[in-house]
Formats: C-alpha cells, sequence, structure tokens
C-alpha cells in the first residue's frame, strides 16, 4: 500500500514516486516507481475505468510490485498490478470517517435546516478560476446580473491539491466577513466546479470545510462535478445539484417562479381594484338616484305643504277680518241703540219735567225754571257721557282687532317664509324616497287632483328608483 507523492508520464511510461505514512501521517518511507508503457495500456484504463480516478497525487494504491535496484538510477519499484478495490474503499472510508464524526457533533443536517431563501437577489459564489464549469455558470448569471434581477460575488481558489479546502474556506470567509460589513449578506453561497477524476473530487472530502458548510447560516447549494460524481460536501449542504449549470438553473427557476407569483398578485389587486371601482360606482349612482327622487318628493310634498298653508293662512285671515267686521258691527250698533235709549230716555223725562215745572209754576217759576233747567242738563249730560263711553269703547274694539289682524299677518308671513325656506332646501328625490309617487299626465304635468284624472287616461308614476306607465281607470 503506497500514496502517490508525484506522478508524471513519459513515452508511455508512467513515473511515480510513493510514500508510506503512519497513522498521524507522518511520512514514513519513499520510493521511485514506474509502469513500463505496456503495462500501463493495460492495467491503467481497468483502474480508472473501475474508480473513475487517474493515478495522481494524493491517491492512495495497493499495487503488485517488483523491486529493482540499478546501480546508475538507484532503488526502485515496477509495477504490474493495481487494486481498484482498495483505492475505491479508501476515498470512500475517508468520507464515511467525516460523515460519522459530524454526526457525533449534531452539524451534518445542521445547513439542511437553514430556512430557504424565498427568492435570489444576491448569491456568493466560490470556484476555481476560469473553469469551465464557472463560464457554464455565467452564461446564465451574467444575463441575470445584466437585468439587474440578481448580484453575483464571484470568489476563487483552487479546489485540488495540498491545502485547496483551507483556500476555499479562507476565501468563503473573507467574502462573508466583506458582506457583514456592508450589512449585505447574500441569499446563499454556490460552491461550483466541472468534473474531474474521483480523486480530484476527493482533496473536496475534507473534514474543515465539510464543518465550515455546516456551520453556515445561510443555505449553501453544491454543483461540483457530473450527475455520478458525489463528495462529502454535497451530503451536507442545503441542496444538492449535479453540475453548476443545474445550480443557476435552479436559481432561474426560483426567481421565474416568484416572478410569476409577483405578476399573478399584480393581476389579481388591480383585478380587485377594478371590481371595488364598479361596486363604489354603483353605490354612489345608486346614492345619487335616491338623492335626487327624495329631493323631487320632499320638493313636491313641501310645494304642496306651502300651498295648503298658504291656503289655510288666507282663509284664517279672511276669516279674522270678517270675525272683526262683525265684531265691528255688533259695537257700532250697540253704541246706536244705546245712544238712542239715551236720547229716547231724555225724551221721555223732559216732558214729565215740563208737566212738572209747569204745575210748579205758579208756586214759583223761577225755582221750577232754575229745577227745569238743571233736569234738562242733567240728561244731557247723561247723554253725551254715555255717548262719550260707546266712542271709547268702539275706539278701544277698532284697536283691539287692528292689532290681532296685523299679529296674525306678522305670523302668516313667518310660517310662508319658513315655508319656503323649507321648500327651497328640499327636492323632489327626498319626496319620493319617503314612499310618496308623482303622477304625471300624457304631457307630463302632474296630476294633483282626482278631477284631473280623466277615465282610461293613460298615466306615468314617478318612484324613487324609475317611472312606469300606467292607466287612470275609472274613478270610484
Amino acid at each position: 500500500m503506497v500514496e502517490v507523492v508525484n506522478a508524471k508520464l513519459g513515452s508511455g511510461h508512467v513515473y511515480l514516486e510513493v510514500s508510506e505514512r503512519d497513522k498521524a501521517g507522518q511520512v514514513l518511507a519513499k520510493a521511485h516507481a514506474m509502469i513500463w508503457a505496456n503495462v500501463a495500456s493495460k492495467i491503467l484504463p481497468e483502474f480508472e475505468r473501475a474508480t473513475g480516478a487517474s493515478i495522481a497525487a494524493g491517491i492512495k494504491l495497493l499495487v503488485r510490485a517488483r523491486p529493482t535496484f540499478k546501480a546508475q538510477y538507484g532503488f526502485s519499484v515496477e509495477i504490474d498490478a493495481i487494486d481498484s478495490e482498495y483505492t475505491l474503499g479508501d476515498l470512500q472510508a475517508r468520507k464515511r470517517e467525516i460523515r460519522a464524526r459530524l454526526q457525533r457533533e449534531g452539524v451534518f443536517e445542521q445547513n439542511k435546516q437553514v430556512p430557504p431563501p424565498w427568492d435570489f437577489t444576491s448569491v456568493l459564489v466560490v470556484a476555481p478560476h476560469e473553469a469551465a464549469g464557472l463560464g457554464d455558470f455565467r452564461k446564465e448569471s451574467d444575463r441575470l446580473e445584466q437585468f439587474g434581477i440578481c448580484r453575483f460575488t464571484y470568489v476563487h481558489s483552487r479546489f485540488q491539491g495540498e491545502g485547496a479546502a483551507r483556500e476555499i474556506v479562507a476565501a468563503l470567509s473573507a467574502a462573508l466577513d466583506e458582506c457583514a460589513a456592508d450589512d449585505d449578506l447574500p441569499d446563499a453561497i454556490a460552491i461550483i466546479r466541472g468534473g474531474g477524476a474521483v480523486n480530484d473530487l476527493a482533496w473536496l472530502d475534507n473534514y474543515d470545510l465539510a464543518r465550515f458548510i455546516c456551520d453556515q447560516p445561510l443555505p449553501v447549494l453544491t454543483g461540483i462535478g457530473h450527475e455520478r460524481d458525489s463528495t462529502i460536501l454535497d451530503e451536507v449542504a442545503f441542496a444538492k445539484f449535479d453540475t453548476p449549470s443545474k445550480v443557476i438553473g435552479a436559481i432561474e427557476k426560483l426567481i421565474a417562479r416568484r416572478a410569476r407569483e409577483a405578476k399573478a398578485a399584480s393581476e389579481a389587486i388591480m383585478s380587485a381594484a377594478a371590481r371595488s371601482a364598479r361596486e363604489m360606482r354603483r353605490a354612489i349612482e345608486r346614492a345619487h338616484g335616491q338623492v335626487a327622487a327624495d329631493a323631487t318628493a320632499s320638493v313636491a310634498r313641501v310645494r304642496q305643504k306651502s300651498r295648503d298653508a298658504i291656503n289655510a293662512i288666507g282663509l284664517a285671515a279672511v276669516r279674522d277680518v270678517h270675525q272683526a267686521g262683525r265684531a265691528s258691527l255688533r259695537l257700532m250698533t250697540q253704541v246706536r241703540e244705546d245712544a238712542a235709549a239715551q236720547v229716547a230716555t231724555a225724551r221721555q223725562l223732559v216732558p214729565k219735567h215740563m208737566a212738572e215745572v209747569q204745575a210748579r209754576a205758579t208756586s214759583g217759576l223761577p225755582e221750577a225754571r232754575s229745577s227745569s233747567r238743571l233736569a234738562l242738563n242733567t240728561v244731557l249730560d247723561r247723554a253725551s257721557a254715555g255717548a262719550r263711553a260707546a266712542r271709547r269703547q268702539a275706539d278701544t274694539q277698532f284697536a283691539v282687532m287692528g292689532e290681532r289682524a296685523t299679529t296674525t299677518l306678522s305670523r302668516v308671513r313667518e310660517n310662508s317664509e319658513a315655508l319656503m325656506r323649507e321648500i327651497t332646501g328640499q327636492g323632489p328625490e327626498k319626496t319620493l324616497n319617503r314612499g310618496f309617487a308623482i303622477v304625471r299626465d300624457a304631457a307630463g304635468q302632474p296630476i294633483t287632483s282626482l278631477a284631473q284624472a280623466a277615465p282610461d287616461q293613460p298615466i306615468e308614476i314617478q318612484f324613487r328608483d324609475g317611472t312606469m306607465a300606467a292607466s287612470s281607470g275609472k274613478p270610484k
């Protein structure tokens, strides 16, 4: 069992430098080995076909060899057979050891459990410089970046050879620290490289690199090698893809799905907004129709109330004037009757007194004349006083009637003005909204009484939400 330290070809021959190491990895011995061309053409194709690996530095081999010594070249071994099963087992054993250690530490599935990216707007990519797989990746990633859809940050590292895993960890750590300083962490990390021999990819089966991926709080996407290739990085990463092209394809697929979802959401929002606008427009039109109908009905009702009130006020005013006139006539008649009664009484008393005066004339003309004169003055004074009292009473009644008429007319005027204000503040639509309707004849003129509606006359009835045709029928 040997480990290849160096390998080179020449004229079909394979010249090797091999070593033996202890369990700690320290070199115990080194030697030169060769596989002659006639042997190499037989055993190497079979070995590569069985293992998928090629003879290169770092690979372990179980060989059958014959030691030789030549004075010119010194000690060497000639290899004539290679056990491919041992090499495969060594590669798998290395992965089993790393896998078991990560599982014991409880971090093997850790990166698979981080929240998946909802969308991709920024991706950190590590790949070998100018690798073919990176070129396939950038054919699509550059197009996404050109249109401002997603930003890609590229760092480069060796992916094979001694120390390759440490370089990958160092490159990613430096890039992540820079992103954290700018408060602009990417949505995911992509580790990509093209295909290669199994032993080339075996450099990635490294515990420190695998543990670095497990500890990342960001999802790690791997696209390493071809479909048949698998490394321990693929097992611990958030998602494994067969090739770099499939990594960028998955990123594009999620971006396209989010774009379709955003488009569908936008269309749904626009549709809902249009539907709401239509419903609001219909509600406004209904409200406008209702207001118009209410205003029309209210104006018609107030107009009718106003006419009725004006008629009632006119009738009340005429009635009050007639009553005042009748009361004035009664008072005048009463005054005349009282005055006539006083005069009649005075006329009746005068002859009587005259007779008494004549009867007493003989006894004393002066006294009689004086008494007669006094009695006459008394009668005349009483008649004058009665006439004056009747006149004052009549004047008082006329003043009271005038004040009442003035007050009535003022009240009528105020009521009329209030009704007119109410009329101007209302419309037929409000009246219609209160359950009233307007009946019009064929010419569109309102019909306000049964007398205006001729039998079987076509009429039109206006409600708050529309009109309908009808016939007046026969009056009952």
